[in-house]
């Protein structure tokens, strides 16, 4: 029987890549793109940074403010997701080509099932060949991790990162796993690090060292999938089906406010933005999602998933492409959030499931 082979691969730095590509002055210098930094006063935050941006501490949902305050000097660019899109599609399209299974995980990142190919030897190949394409088509540069099922190999991408391939064998998964920090293993969110650090538990050897049943105890239902992940069980398919999408739309206040007209006018700015972006591409859905970030970044989420009753109001069965169902439903969860937390708001957002 053939071994299960699977490749992982996820662009570097892409926004800020692509940004550096299409102006050549930005190359080798930190780029960060995300919200206006306003001269370290601005409330947004860091959507990605560039590798040189990186070396100063700078990352992914950082506050602006604090990234200006990192790196001055950095060139601050807003988000182009247009752009993005359709560097994302071309790049979609070549990686399609290396394998008949593939799943498109998000903008820059995407599975393949190469166990076709038959040996650990062929893989590496195949996937020097697909980084090249796509450097010589797109200018861009990729990391590809492949291991004997997706979680090692995004594991593994991630630790080949920039412009990385490697290859972990079956045999070779227990070695790669267990030096490795808890917090390397998908999954494991700051709360769940806390509790397990709290113990004496910080890599993956001391982790495995638990048992099923202690974890469950600890984590509920998902220590059970912690302790598979642990030992690098992953049975999840790589599949060419559509992965549930969503869009949103955030707003960050120039001042922290409980002004329920500034906060409601904003609001329905967001919804008919969400709206609109809805019936262009002709999309329904299923899930209403509202966050709000209070004064001091505590940030909070409540969602409503749509019965089959409320949907059919517009033909459908468990999806709705009604606009009085999204606003009401919206504004209803934002009202809780606002009757049962007195602080101040910094930012509000909404997200449907598509």
């Amino acid at each position: 029987m053939v071994d299960r082979i699977v490749l992982h691969i996820d662009m570097d730095a892409f926004f800020p890549s692509i940004e550096q590509r299409e102006n050549l002055r930005f190359q080798g210098l930190p780029v960060v793109v995300g919200a206006d930094p306003k001269q370290g006063s601005g409330r947004g935050v860091v959507s990605s940074a560039s590798y040189e941006a990186r070396k100063y501490g700078i990352h992914s949902a950082l506050p602006i403010s604090r990234a200006y305050q990192l790196c001055p000097t950095a060139i601050f660019l807003p988000v182009n997701m247009p752009l993005y899109a359709k560097v994302s599609d071309r790049i979609m399209e070549i990686i399609k080509k290396y394998s008949p299974q593939w799943e498109i995980v998000s903008l820059d990142e995407a599975f393949l099932d190469m166990s076709f190919s038959g040996t650990y030897e062929e893989t590496p190949s195949l996937a020097k060949k697909l980084k090249q394409e796509i450097f010589d088509k797109e200018r861009l540069t990729a990391t590809v991790g492949i291991g004997p099922n997706k979680l090692i190999a995004k594991m593994v991408s991630e630790k080949a990162k920039p412009d990385g391939l490697l290859a972990i064998k079956p045999e070779q998964v227990r070695t790669f796993l267990e030096p490795l920090d808890i917090d390397d293993l998908p999954g494991i969110g700051e709360k769940t690090s806390e509790k397990l650090r709290s113990i004496g538990i910080s890599k993956i050897k001391e982790l495995k060292k638990l048992s099923k049943a202690k974890l469950k105890e600890m984590f509920g239902k998902w220590g059970e999938g912690i302790y598979d992940r642990s030992r690098g069980i992953d049975e999840a398919p790589v599949s060419s089906e559509e992965v549930v999408k969503s869009i949103g739309k955030e707003h960050t206040f120039e001042k922290d406010t409980r002004d329920p007209e500034i906060i409601f006018g904003i609001f329905d700015k967001i919804i008919k933005s969400v709206w609109q972006e809805l019936t262009e591409n002709e999309f329904t859905f299923k899930t209403i999602t509202v966050v709000c970030r209070f004064q001091g970044f505590e940030t909070h989420t409540k969602s409503k998933t749509l019965n089959p009753a409320l949907a059919s109001k517009s033909g459908a069965k468990e999806k709705t492409d009604n606009l009085e169902i999204l606003t009401k439903e919206a504004k209803r969860l934002l009202l809780k959030f606002l009757l049962e937390n007195k602080k101040p708001l910094r930012l509000i957002g909404l997200r449907v499931k598509i």
